[in-house]
């Protein structure tokens, strides 16, 4: 394998490659196993079709490009080891030629740690953790429990006479109104242990009250440590000093552009028919979301530094453990991207539990 690298502003780097066809016709049969495993052929089960017959049901470029994928993988970590970079974020990768019989060209371009000062992080945190609205002791009150429950028994009454907004979607709220008048406190079903043992494990309303409240405790416990970490955060970004790459600012509009249209599926739309609703393009929203994207970036990088620096990064164990449970969840999930996912979330945690800890 030959490799050029040239250095990129903002901190990226370019590696141009080419793989010997020698080296990367190996790759054809962990290509093949790869597919497999998607493949869905007639007399099989997935991924137990031998490989013949899945070469024989497979598109010569698919394979190339399967093929390509597999090799980059194992090749990108030898570069930056090769070349002591010290990579960061999810590369962005080009074949430039690729051909049975012939050899493989290739160009990644991928950010490189820039030169980020931290600030003081332990004193920022501390500051934030030790003011007097931070520290506040969560209570519960009697009328908060109160209302989750009539809130409750309000729905199961409406359940119970057909006034639940389901099947309902396309009405508007005085339409439902009129459609279903109010039903009055009085017959809603009473809080007994027996209305409760329709919502669980429970043996008696006490029981089910004790549960309600812990709920709520928790719920608070959790906005209040969010809004401190938010503040925590909020400083950390604007004290820290450096230039973002802008690889990662890309890499975070991506996300953003992803949660966006699972939301959007999720509803029962397209994309390209939200864009027109709103009368914007893609690229619209990716110039809207820079800024934040930047933030997000810079948070990240923040977060991986200040991981290194008190050894604070998930150990292998924990990582796959992690990334087991999600691929045996989603079964379609890509290995590699749940890993980095994985990776980048307990990271996260363990970071913001270390700052929470500083008092």
């Amino acid at each position: 394998m030959k490799t050029t690298i040239k250095k990129l502003d903002k901190s990226e780097v370019e590696i141009t490659g080419i793989l010997e066809w020698a080296l990367f016709e190996k790759y054809e049969e962990k290509a093949l196993e790869r597919i497999g495993e998607r493949m869905e052929l007639p007399g099989f089960r997935k991924g137990k079709a031998p490989a013949t017959i899945i070469k024989e049901n497979t598109n010569d470029m698919m394979l190339l490009e399967e093929m390509a994928e597999a090799a980059l993988q194992d090749c990108y970590i030898k570069i930056l080891k090769e070349h002591m970079i010290d990579a960061i974020g999810r590369p962005q990768v080009a074949i430039t030629k690729i051909a049975r019989g012939s050899d493989l060209e290739f160009k990644i371009t991928t950010a490189v740690m820039p030169e980020i000062k931290l600030p003081e992080y332990k004193d920022i945190a501390k500051e934030q953790n030790s003011k007097e609205e931070n520290k506040k002791v969560i209570t519960v009150e009697e009328a908060e429990v109160d209302k989750v429950v009539n809130d409750l028994r309000k729905m199961r009454a409406e359940q119970a006479n057909g006034n639940s907004h389901e099947g309902h979607e396309n009405m508007t709220e005085e339409e439902h109104a009129a459609a279903h008048p109010e039903i009055p406190e009085s017959e809603w079903p009473e809080l007994n242990d027996e209305f409760v043992k329709s919502f669980g494990n429970f043996e008696t309303a006490d029981a089910f009250k004790d549960k309600i409240r812990t709920n709520i405790k928790i719920e608070k416990e959790t906005e209040q440590k969010d809004k401190v970490r938010l503040s925590i955060v909020e400083e950390l970004v604007k004290q820290t000093e450096g230039e973002i790459p802008e690889i990662l600012i890309q890499s975070e509009t991506d996300k953003m552009l992803y949660r966006l249209e699972a939301d959007i599926t999720n509803a029962g739309l397209k994309l390209e028919d939200y864009l027109k609703q709103i009368n914007k393009t893609e690229e619209d929203l990716r110039n809207e979301w820079k800024a934040d994207a930047e933030k997000r970036a810079k948070l990240q990088l923040i977060i991986h530094l200040i991981s290194e620096k008190e050894k604070l990064e998930p150990t292998e164990e924990e990582i796959i453990k992690d990334v087991t449970k999600i691929t045996e969840m989603y079964k379609d999930a890509d290995p590699s991207r749940a890993r980095e996912y994985v990776s980048q979330m307990l990271e996260n945690e363990k970071v913001f539990a270390f700052l929470d800890s500083q008092k």
